[in-house]
This record gives structure tokens, sequence and C-alpha cells, in this order.
């Protein structure tokens, strides 16, 4: 493929390249001498559950893939032990060696659904850094001042207000940065809160005589709420792992104004037809819900197939349009031991259905007018429910329990 066409498809969706001059003539000489680069991404095995906020790096690396290259996977069972500082006010507890086997493995089994696998090395970075000598520690932090290490923002904020730095931490930059010289990275992905560190990995190549790699930034993607960094703990997540017709229905509830961000970083859609649709929808000729359902089906298509996308699709309309259960409703069991004289209190009844994590929480969600039985809108928080099998709670717009009365 044409180098400006390859570097068209790299830019796509970036936030920074440094520098982009030496990426083309890496491209170039990789062609020439028939030899991929190695594109690095370190991976710290802390959250196991791959959203689409980071796929949005794992499809960069796709990318890379696509053009031919070799992706280079760090599972950094070692620095997992110290925990990044990036971004951190206060020192991050280590995890244990069994806590980051098994995220490692949770994340590999989710990663294959984006990365080709036989284009992608894997390696742990205690193949090298937990093999160091005390000599090569040593040699290592004769690479870096502690004045460079302090320029770090979070290290410096932490500085000025006496708060405390452990040493450990300072040693995490040179270990990530390590890691490019031990794999020979030619080009390293990660989002802008890692600049620090993959710069880092850049000046310490130059330091073991190598050709420093090319750092390439990717933006955040904002999560359903249209505002906050997507992130699990935040519960603005879609995971690449949800069912089919969850992923398509929390996309049909982000914001319209980071509709088209989601389409450029979250799908393979050409650019070209993404400012066409943005274009459209400006001048009123194309409406939100549509273009995005297309978003929603696009999204799920490449997790899954075209054929549950589509069904995904009729399964919103049933559901949100016209407002019947859905086909998979979950089925929820109550004992007549539940009951007094065939009720129930409303805010048990949403604890025994598992629609809320207490009853302060029940009460809060029935207050705002949040739940519906049999599409009636109960608000009522003292109210007393009269149950009967095959009675649906409703709570929100899409979480769903059949009743059913046991022995």
């Amino acid at each position: 493929m044409d180098i400006d066409k390859q570097l068209e498809i790299i830019r796509r969706g970036t936030l920074e390249i440094i520098n982009e001059e030496e990426l083309k003539q890496k491209l170039i000489k990789a062609e020439k001498i028939n030899k991929p680069l190695r594109i690095k991404l370190g991976i710290d095995p802390t959250a196991p559950d791959v959203h689409l906020g980071f796929a949005v790096v794992l499809r960069k690396l796709r990318a890379f893939q696509d053009l031919g290259h070799q992706v280079v996977l760090i599972i950094g069972d070692f620095t997992a032990l110290i925990g990044d500082p990036s971004g951190r006010s206060v020192t991050r507890p280590m995890l244990t060696r069994d806590e980051i086997e098994e995220n490692a493995k949770t994340y590999m089994a989710q990663l294959s659904k984006i990365l080709d696998r036989d284009k992608t090395e894997i390696v742990y970075n205690s193949q090298w850094l937990g093999k160091m000598s005390l000599y090569d520690l040593i040699n290592l932090t004769s690479k870096y001042t502690v004045a460079r290490i302090l320029e770090r923002d979070d290290f410096e904020k932490r500085y000025k207000n006496g708060q405390p730095i452990g040493m450990h931490e300072t040693l995490y930059p040179l270990f990530q940065g390590y890691d490019s010289v031990a794999i020979s990275s030619d080009v390293e992905l990660g989002g802008f809160d890692q600049k620090f560190n993959i710069l880092v990995g850049r000046d310490l190549q130059r330091e073991y005589a190598q050709e420093p790699q090319i750092a390439l930034f990717m933006p955040i993607l904002e999560g359903l709420d249209g505002v906050q960094k997507m992130s699990k703990s935040l519960g603005n997540y879609v995971g690449i792992s949800e069912d089919p017709n969850q992923m398509f229905g929390k996309i049909m509830s982000i914001p319209d104004n980071i509709m088209f961000k989601y389409y450029e970083l979250c799908t393979d859609i050409p650019m070209d037809e993404i400012k066409k649709m943005e274009a459209e929808l400006k001048e009123g000729k194309l409406h939100p819900k549509e273009a995005k359902k297309k978003l929603a089906g696009e999204i799920v298509k490449i997790y899954y197939n075209e054929d549950l996308a589509a069904k995904a699709d009729e399964e919103f309309e049933k559901v949100f349009s016209k407002k019947e259960a859905p086909s998979n409703i979950r089925e929820v069991i109550l004992n007549k031991e539940d009951l007094k004289e065939g009720k129930i209190w409303i805010a048990n009844l949403l604890l025994l259905s598992e629609l809320a994590e207490s009853k302060r929480d029940a009460r809060r969600i029935i207050s705002q007018g949040g739940v519906h039985i049999d599409n009636e809108k109960i608000d009522d928080v003292n109210f007393d429910v009269a149950v009967r099998t095959g009675m649906v709670i409703k709570v929100g717009s899409r979480h769903f329990a059949k009743v059913k009365i046991g022995d």
C-alpha cells in the first residue's frame, strides 16, 4: 500500500504522533527491507473487563496488523506489582501474583475479539525486569535524572503538596521505558495520560543505542454520560463482551454530541462517509436516532456479526419503541413466605428481583419514577404490590424481570 495511504489509516483518530516524519521513514524502511515494524502496547492487568474506551487503542493496533506489522503486547506482570502512578494523587496498592495472572487470562480471552492472534506476540515484562541484578538496576537508573522524573504532573503535584512518593513509583516510568528497549519497539501506543512514560522509552532507547520508537497517542473516549472517561467503576461503559442487545441499547443512550466521535474511534466506516452523515444531521436530512442505530449496529457487528446486530436492532424497537418486554427477560422466583396475603412491599420486590442494591437504593428509584409494573408507573415508596405469576417489573429503560411464584 502507498505510504501516504498507510499514514492516513494510522493517523485516523489519533491525538498526536511524535513524530510523523520519523514514522514515515520507518514505514519506508520496513517496506524496503521487508521487515514489519514492532508495535508495542503495555498492559498492566489490573482491570480485566475490556470496554469500548480501551478498544480504541486495540483497534489502532489492529490497523497496524492489517498493514502487515507485528504487534507486541507486554503484559506488565512485573510493573503491576508497583502499579502505574499516572494521574494518581496517592500510592497505589500492589497486586498479588495470583490477581495478576487471573486478570491476564481474562484480558487475553477478550483481546482476541479485536486483534489477529497470528500477528500478536505476547510477552511478560517479568521475563527481563524480574531477572535484573542490582547492578543492572543501578545502570538503568543512571540513564535518567531525578529532576526529569519529578517533571511528571502527578509527581510534581504530590511533591509540592508534601504527599509521599514511594521510591518504587519513581522506577515505574523507567521500567515501562526499558520494556521498549527489551523488545526493540518501533512504535508505542497509549493514551495521552501515558505520554511521559512513552517518551521515557524513546529516551532510553537512545541511551541503549537503539533507534527511538514513535509515540502514538489515542484520545480518551467519553462514556455513556458523554462527559467522563469511559470506566467500569463509573458505570458508564460498554463492554466488548456484553450481550449484543445490551451493547446496542447502551450505545443508543449516548448523547448526540459525541456520536460521531464513536463513529471515528469505534467503527471502520470511512471518514468521508462519517463527515457526510454529520453534515446531513446538521441539515436535518438525517434523524439522530437513525444515525445512532446505524452506529450501534456497526459496533455490534464488529464484536459479533451482522445477524446479531439486526436482531439487536429489532429487540431495541420492541422494548423501547413499542414498550414491550424483551424476548430474553430474566425470571425471578418469589416464595410464598416472601409474600403477605399475596402482596409484597415494592422496595422488597426490587431487592428480591435484584433490580436494586439496597432498600435505600430501591426508595430512590421508586421516588424518581423509575419503576413500572406491567407498564404502570409506581412512584409510591410505601406501595404493596399484589403479586402474580407473569408480572413484569421494569426499572429504568433497560432492566426487566418477570415474576414467578414458587412453592
